[in-house]
């Protein structure tokens, strides 16, 4: 009787284990915070504020290009220290290892999903934009 009551007693706990790991997994990435819009325009600031973040929250943010000229949003730094859950482009979703710009060559958006890793001090730029500071905290 013990080998049968181990035998249902084991994929029991083995279930509840499984789900809990999901549920934590699934919780990393629930619903994003969303951050203002960056706008690539020509001439123009990339946002009206620079951004303060926090390691380890989940962000959404929206890159949209107005379409006056070809820009480009640049971020080594940052983006090497955050996890990018995925970039939807047209309703495409892509799932990167890692990321350094995204350069758009007429109007569109992009979103962006992340996490940050590590705080410090980063800038995004665009060439002919005023760099935009980012705090991660």
């Amino acid at each position: 009787m013990t080998g049968t009551v181990l035998r249902c007693i084991l994929p029991a706990a083995f279930l509840v284990a499984g789900t809990a790991v999901a549920m934590a997994q699934s919780g990393l990435v629930g619903k994003a915070e969303k951050l203002p819009p960056i706008t690539l325009s020509s001439g123009a600031p990339l946002a009206d504020k620079p951004l303060t973040l926090k390691a380890g929250t989940y962000y959404k943010l929206a890159i949209k290009s107005d379409g006056s000229a070809e820009k480009d949003l640049r971020g080594p730094a940052f983006f090497r220290n955050c996890w990018i859950n995925e970039i939807v482009i047209n309703d495409i979703e892509v799932r990167p290892l890692g990321l350094d710009s995204l350069e758009f060559d007429d109007e569109g958006e992009a979103d962006i999903s992340f996490v940050c890793i590590k705080p410090g001090q980063f800038e995004l730029t665009s060439i002919g934009s005023e760099p935009l500071k980012v705090t991660v905290e």
